[in-house]
């Protein structure tokens, strides 16, 4: 597992690169019960195989339980251990959002995973939706939930949130935007005991207020599923509904843009300008996925199997959180906030010092090397940029290719 997430480490490389990881040296402490072939190379000396075939033969054999398992421990404790006081109204929030992710064309991926398709035909690549919720604080990512994307099987997003809000830690808060302003997402987030921080379209809002929507609305709301939430959900209570409060502010974008209205649904006490607030930070997890799909290389995954490729997407979050704690510990020090630290930078001062902290001869020197390394980490802060960042804008499209006739 540890060289799974040291191929995520450096950029998603190959597996070649994982075994030379093993061979330059691992510790003895990454060998509790050591194999024949270790035992042989600690005693006599003879070096392991360079070739990747037995490194790939192990990745398979690990249990996805064992993978599952451990992700959620190294999220939870984490978590447990980043909950620090003072941390304001951000602490215990989780932000959902969706995206998708290629796969490996090979025939098991198609199987479960079906191409998408338009009026020109079906594509090449299998696509798998997934559901990430990471902590709008530090930015830890607990264990996705995924499934196909087309298909007769395809899941939505809303799907895979009802059966993801579980693992979530008891007493949080669960923040989406309007993909997620649905009465199943409300429902399923306050039965488990979390609260809820929602935004709803104009539609769902207005039908909700049963007004046409103003600025400066605030007031306590009870939800009851409509005749598509019963048809979708046919399961729910004949009493079921979410109590909470509706809340419709006018907003300025920070672009000069013309104001609107966003409509928020919360079971949270807050004053409504901390409550706008709070989901005005709900930006960074776009920056989050694009960190996981750019800087780990998850938007492209080449295992063949279905199994392969969730262990892959499990060790690719744990990974993601190691560079996310070692942030977390700078940020504690420095008092700036975990997010004002650039993930690619401490992601490549993490790889370059892990051998050092790892063939460390005493705990002492251990330590002297761990602080050298935080004393990088806290050079790896974002700039402050004088200028404003570049507007939004769509991307012109290249030349268009033929369409292959099949």
């Amino acid at each position: 597992m540890w060289l799974l997430i040291a191929q995520r480490l450096q950029g998603g490389v190959a597996m070649e690169a994982a075994v030379l990881e093993l061979v330059s040296g691992l510790p003895a402490g990454f060998w509790p019960r050591p194999c024949k072939r270790i035992r042989d190379w600690r005693e006599s000396g003879k070096p392991p195989s360079g070739n990747t075939g037995a490194y790939n033969q192990a990745r398979q054999a690990i249990p996805l339980s064992m993978v599952q398992q451990s992700c959620d421990r190294i999220f939870s404790e984490l978590t447990v251990r980043m909950d620090l006081p003072g941390s304001g109204s951000a602490s215990g929030v989780f932000i959902l959002d969706g995206t998708s992710m290629r796969m490996a064309h090979t025939p098991a991926q198609l199987k479960r995973f079906p191409c998408s398709s338009n009026q020109y035909g079906s594509g090449h690549w299998p696509v798998v939706r997934v559901l990430v919720a990471h902590d709008l604080r530090t930015g830890l990512a607990m264990r996705p939930e995924w499934g196909p994307m087309n298909g007769p099987g395809a899941v939505s997003e809303q799907q895979l949130t009802e059966t993801a809000i579980g693992r979530l830690p008891a007493g949080s808060t669960i923040m989406g935007d309007a993909n997620f302003g649905v009465f199943s997402v409300a429902y399923a987030g306050v039965q488990s005991g979390r609260s809820v921080l929602l935004r709803m379209t104009p539609v769902r809002a207005k039908r909700l207020a049963g007004e046409e929507l103003r600025d400066g609305i605030d007031r306590p709301v009870v939800w009851i599923p409509g005749r598509d939430d019963r048809r979708s959900h046919p399961d729910l209570p004949a009493d079921a509904c979410v109590r909470g409060r509706l809340l419709v502010t006018l907003v300025q974008p920070d672009n000069g843009k013309a104001p609107f209205l966003p409509a928020l649904f919360t079971t949270l006490t807050s004053a409504p300008q901390e409550l706008l607030n709070l989901y005005g930070q709900r930006w960074a997890v776009e920056t989050d996925l694009r960190t996981l799909k750019a800087q780990l290389c998850l938007d492209q995954l080449t295992c063949a199997t279905p199994d392969m490729a969730a262990k892959e997407i499990e060790m690719c979050i744990a990974a993601y959180n190691l560079v996310r704690a070692v942030t977390c510990l700078a940020a504690e020090q420095s008092g700036l906030p975990p997010r004002s630290y650039s993930f690619t930078r401490v992601r490549r001062i993490i790889q370059a010092f892990a051998h050092n902290l790892d063939k460390a001869a005493s705990p002492q020197e251990q330590q002297k090397e761990f602080d050298r390394m935080m004393y990088y980490v806290h050079q790896a802060k974002l700039p402050r940029r004088t200028r404003p960042s570049y507007p939004r804008a769509v991307w012109n499209k290249g030349d268009n290719f033929p369409s292959r006739k099949t």
